[in-house]
């Protein structure tokens, strides 16, 4: 195959079935729009321009598309008067399309394949057709236009359901609706396509009659795998085809090497990174970017999107958002990262542990029920449980430091900006304000105090009063204790 291939993708529709504020072609499927799915399959035949017809919510539409691939030649369609129209703006958008092979494919048929489109093209141009059909043999082909051969296996009509005699309605082989052409034919059809049909539209399609008609040879090429040009009109549509695409996805990983313990309850994104012999429990959602590295176990009930998961980690019901989590560190469960978490190697943040904007250096440990934000732990502290890091003045955000191989105690709470330093610890109950030194123990608490006789004075008549009766409140014996009871009181059960 040469590299002289302009492509056209078409993404100008309105998509109304879609009943959406986002065009449809924006809509993701697998962490990646339709649209982008299929300029990164054009990506991969390696053409010498690509044309986008963008028409509807131009606006969102055309700025997408330059970031998915940028060079591309856009061409607005106005109007969207039909698929020969619109290949027709692409051509004078592009300033010609000269010699060569023309694709056109379409931007709502996100499981399209590159090898499918190199494949498809290289025998359009080995066969040096004016017009190749991508087609595909389907058990139930109602509603799809059919492909007509004639006795020599050449392509004599598209006949659309609505038109097919009964025993066209018999052929299997249907039309995908991306074609290739020879440049040069495609330039002189297009002028030459009418729109004298029920909808006043401009079709591509006719070019087959056109070819025909002057002698030309017209082929479709029957893609095994049918599934890669179904396109996606309404939500439902949509959810299969995300169904199907993350069916794809699991199994492809799962052949690389990775461990997927329930594949219908694990979702994994396009652009995911899985190292061999990571092991995926139920209820994972991979999103993003995410890379996991070899020997992690992520999950179960897991959600990570964006995020980067180390050599030997473990992460477990947890829900991570652009963080790090270093290698043989362990999350969870029940863990909230938020972003800009960064776990070091062998550090620990454990169970109902919130953090974000939050650097843990190598063997640091949160390990239970606090929130660190805005914080840098040095290597190998241990936060105490139930700590707090309070970083927010109800005007900025402040930052607290903690040094390394320091000691927490439990239920502390550090009122940023304050710093602790190397070696030095806290009591427990502690509100640090001020920066701690080196070696140095924090504590805020006063001594503590007993008020004997508290409970039977102000919660007299309650189950805690009677337990304390009970177990003998030395404010509360008399002086006449007969040794039946407590405090002159009949023991339970005695004889009276």
């Amino acid at each position: 195959m040469t590299n002289n291939l302009t492509v056209i993708v078409l993404a100008a529709g309105g998509g109304t079935r879609m009943r959406s504020k986002t065009p449809k072609v924006l809509h993701p499927v697998c962490g990646r729009s339709m649209v982008g799915h299929v300029l990164h399959a054009v990506r991969a035949v390696e053409p010498r321009q690509v044309v986008a017809v963008v028409g509807h919510q131009r606006e969102l539409v055309a700025p997408h598309v330059e970031e998915q691939l940028p060079g591309v030649v856009l061409a607005v369609q106005e109007d969207q008067l039909g698929t020969g129209h619109a290949v027709r703006v692409a051509v004078e958008a592009a300033g010609g399309i000269g010699a060569g092979t023309v694709l056109v494919a379409y931007g709502d048929t996100p499981l399209l394949e590159g090898e499918s489109l190199r494949a498809f093209t290289a025998e359009h141009e080995a066969a040096e057709r004016a017009v190749s059909i991508l087609s595909g043999i389907v058990p139930e082909p109602f509603g799809y236009g059919r492909v007509v051969r004639d006795g020599d296996g050449d392509v004599v009509a598209i006949v659309e359901e609505k038109d097919a005699t009964p025993e066209q309605r018999e052929i299997r082989e249907i039309n995908s609706g991306i074609l290739a052409f020879d440049a040069a034919f495609l330039a002189e059809a297009l002028p030459r396509i009418g729109n004298d049909n029920a909808k006043g539209e401009y079709y591509l399609t006719d070019c087959v009659q056109l070819a025909r008609d002057a002698g030309l040879t017209v082929g479709a090429y029957p893609l095994e795998d049918v599934l890669q040009t179904e396109g996606a009109n309404d939500r439902a549509q949509l959810a299969d085809l995300g169904r199907e695409m993350n069916r794809r996805i699991v199994t492809r990983w799962m052949r690389a090497g990775v461990t997927v313990m329930d594949p219908a309850t694990t979702w994994i994104d396009s652009e995911v990174e899985l190292a061999q012999d990571v092991t995926i429990l139920p209820g994972t959602q991979l999103l993003g970017a995410t890379v996991v590295g070899e020997d992690a176990v992520v999950g179960p009930d897991t959600t990570l999107e964006d995020c980067e998961v180390g050599a030997g980690a473990q992460v477990v019901r947890t829900h991570g958002q652009l963080a790090v989590v270093g290698d043989g560190a362990n999350v969870g469960p029940f863990a909230y990262l938020r972003p800009g978490t960064r776990l070091g190697e062998g550090g620990k943040i454990g169970t109902f542990v919130e953090t974000k904007n939050a650097d843990l250096a190598p063997g640091a440990k949160v390990p239970h029920l606090s929130y660190v934000g805005d914080a840098t732990i040095g290597e190998g502290t241990n936060i105490g449980a139930g700590t707090i890091f309070a970083n927010y003045d109800g005007v900025a955000k402040h930052r607290t430091t903690v040094g390394r191989q320091a000691r927490t105690g439990s239920n502390n709470t550090f009122v940023a900006p304050v710093t602790v330093g190397d070696g030095a610890g806290t009591g427990a109950g502690t509100v640090v304000r001020d920066d701690v030194p080196a070696g140095a123990l924090a504590v805020s608490a006063g001594p503590q105090r007993n008020l004997e006789g508290w409970t039977l004075r102000r919660r007299a008549g309650t189950a805690q009063a009677a337990a304390a009766e009970a177990a003998g409140d030395p404010a509360h014996k008399t002086s006449q204790d007969d040794g039946d009871g407590v405090g002159g009181t009949p023991s339970a059960g005695a004889e009276s």
